[in-house]
């Protein structure tokens, strides 16, 4: 039994008629007779009946419409969701770092379904930690990632989408804070307490760099995931840290340094895995980005 003998089969079911349900068909009448009786053969029952010059369902017939239908609605179903993914349609699973969700992903998501009126776009977004991210991504997870760079190890693509920039912050009051200069190099804060992003942050890997460069070492006193908690610890005197720029970091109680030395590249990088199959509609959205990134414009 295959799929085709099934169609004959709820065809004819429904014309009550060989003749007729053949034509429809595209197909001989002793070509449906013989599927049909085929199938009657396979199953050990009668199907159909003659009454006259039409043909009734018996009650195994009637039972097994049932069946046939639902498995041909499904499969339809699943032609056409497959068709229209294959046109452009479907879904993006998107895993980003939370600074790029404020403006960047969603900016980036809405000016691609702006552009495509005609197909049926959905997107995903899902935040965490580069790290965990990445590691979701092998599962299979994401069909994107917009997060920072992965290591070698990961075996990713990826691609400088965007650029950020790193300030030093320490609490109003802080004996850096009494500098009237607004530029600082890290050296010059070998003495004091760090609060620092957690080791599963890309940004602490870069910290970590730029403290190597700067040729120090500092306490880290507390580690954490959000930039804004770093902040807020900040404020209230729980050591310094080096952050990417807020707007909210204005209105803290908080003094901003800019980091004249070491010089730094802090860039977030849109991710994907070449090992496994990229849906037309992600990989349509994966050429836009990079079409649209001020940062590989640049290079």
């Amino acid at each position: 039994m295959n799929i085709y003998n099934l169609r004959y089969f709820v065809t004819l079911a429904r014309i009550r008629q060989y003749t007729k349900a053949a034509e429809e068909l595209c197909i001989t009448q002793p070509s449906l007779s013989h599927a049909i009786s085929q199938m009657e053969k396979e199953l050990g029952v009668r199907l159909f009946e003659k009454n006259g010059h039409k043909i009734t369902l018996t009650q195994f017939g009637e039972e097994f419409l049932s069946y046939a239908e639902k498995t041909l609605d499904v499969l339809d179903d699943g032609i056409d969701s497959i068709k229209r993914s294959a046109m452009g349609n479907g879904t993006i699973r998107l895993g980003l770092v939370r600074p790029l969700g404020i403006n960047y992903v969603p900016e980036m998501a809405a000016a691609f379904i702006k552009k495509n009126p005609q197909l049926d776009i959905d997107f995903t977004f899902h935040t965490d930690v580069t790290g965990r991210l990445l590691d979701d991504m092998q599962l299979g997870k994401y069909d994107l990632l917009f997060c920072s760079k992965p290591s070698e190890e990961y075996h990713f693509t990826a691609e400088p989408v965007m650029k950020q920039r790193l300030v030093l912050i320490t609490p109003k009051g802080h004996p850096l804070a009494k500098k009237k200069k607004r530029n600082i190099n890290l050296a010059e804060t070998a003495d004091y307490p760090y609060v620092c992003f957690d080791k599963n942050s890309g940004i602490r890997s870069i910290f970590d760099e730029m403290l190597k460069r700067s040729d120090i070492t500092v306490k880290v006193a507390y580690e954490t995931e959000e930039d804004q908690v770093i902040a807020g610890l900040v404020a209230n005197g729980f050591g310094i840290a080096v952050v990417p720029y807020m707007d909210i970091l204005e209105k803290m109680s908080v003094e901003i340094f800019e980091i004249k030395s070491p010089e730094y590249e802090r860039s977030f990088y849109m991710v994907s895995n070449n090992s496994t199959y990229m849906s037309p509609v992600v990989e349509a959205f994966r050429n836009f980005v990079i079409e649209n990134s001020s940062v590989l414009k640049a290079l």
